[in-house]
């Protein structure tokens, strides 16, 4: 059961609340039903054999890009940044993405080391904690204080118009960066201080070898492609709600080459233990599940579409009450 947002029917009006659902997230029941009908998907599930080496192959070309701009000026430095390190950038965060839920080594450590390989050319540690974040993401979807994907109440009442919602896309790397450090802070551990030291290492490598502009190459590429990018659209693309019936949409475009095709999120969330290489087979096997769903072909659209219509912002997310309140709410109801 889902409970419209206030103000939902009035077009062209922003919602003053979120959709909330007082049933469970959809992927594990759908999960459970698909393998009933076929089992064959189990074969699916394991690491990407060549996890690795796409990830070394796209740190060590964006290392030597940012090297290779030691000198250059600052407009050749952010022309690069946005047309080409962005698009590696993000390429290394959705390995990273892939690595917290180990899709490159069957030993959980194993990935972890890859995935603070495969941050250095962010700029900035965020791999191991990421991956905190994104399981409970997974396992509590949409759960109100738990799913720190979902924009924070702060967020909602400074977007409120198309000028704010397209500073908040240019922004929003930093809102899901620190969304979760500010509402639900973790204690940091080992792996996060290893992460830490690691960085700082590379990143005050490049400054004493190569200079401020090598590093700031980096941060740039990090930024401009978590923003008004066509690969960042993915953020708004997963579970930002255009149809009320629907908390979660997939993308099948030609972009998922470069994201380890993350846009097949619907399969994704069912079956988060497919590397992204083979999510592709989740919908060949089972087409009756996903084909009924809506899903985009350009992340730039749905950009567009989030912006220009006034009745979509960040109110436009699915949330669920936590197990104990949830509970409560359906025995009021009965």
């Amino acid at each position: 059961m889902v409970v419209k947002m206030e103000g939902e029917d009035r077009e062209g009006v922003m919602a003053t609340d979120f959709f909330w659902s007082y049933t469970d997230e959809p992927h594990a029941s759908r999960r459970r039903e698909i393998l009933s009908k076929y089992p064959q998907i189990k074969e699916l599930f394991g690491p990407d054999p060549l996890a690795f080496l796409k990830i070394a192959a796209v740190v060590l070309l964006q290392l030597w890009t940012a090297t290779h701009l030691a000198t250059a000026s600052w407009l050749k430095i952010l022309t690069v940044a946005y047309f080409f390190g962005s698009f590696l950038n993000h390429n290394l965060f959705l390995a990273i993405h892939e690595l917290s839920h180990n899709l490159a080594f069957s030993t959980p450590s194993y990935n972890r080391w890859l995935g603070i390989f495969a941050n250095l050319p962010i700029g900035v540690p965020m791999s191991i904690t990421f991956q905190k974040y994104h399981l409970e993401h997974h396992r509590f979807q949409g759960v109100d204080g738990i799913d720190m994907d979902i924009p924070s109440l702060t967020e909602t009442h400074m977007v409120k118009n198309t000028l704010a919602k397209s500073i908040w896309v240019i922004l929003q790397l930093f809102f899901y960066a620190l969304r979760p450090l500010f509402l639900k802070p973790k204690p940091p551990g080992l792996w996060e201080f290893t992460n830490l030291f690691i960085q700082l290492a590379l990143d005050a490598s490049l400054v004493h070898f190569w200079g401020w502009k090598s590093l700031a190459y980096l941060i740039l590429a990090t930024f401009v492609g978590g923003g008004m990018h066509p690969m960042a659209g993915h953020f708004i693309s997963e579970h930002y709600i255009f149809n009320p019936d629907q908390e979660t949409y997939s993308y099948y475009g030609p972009l998922n080459l470069m994201t380890w095709s993350v846009g097949y999120h619907n399969e994704h969330h069912d079956f988060p233990r497919i590397p992204g290489y083979r999510l592709y087979k989740v919908r060949e096997i089972a087409p009756e599940y996903y084909e009924n769903l809506k899903s985009y072909r350009s992340w730039s659209q749905v950009i567009y579409m989030y912006i220009m219509d006034k009745s979509v912002g960040p109110f436009s997310r699915m949330k669920r009450k936590p197990a104990k309140e949830a509970g409560a709410q359906g025995k009021k109801d009965e």
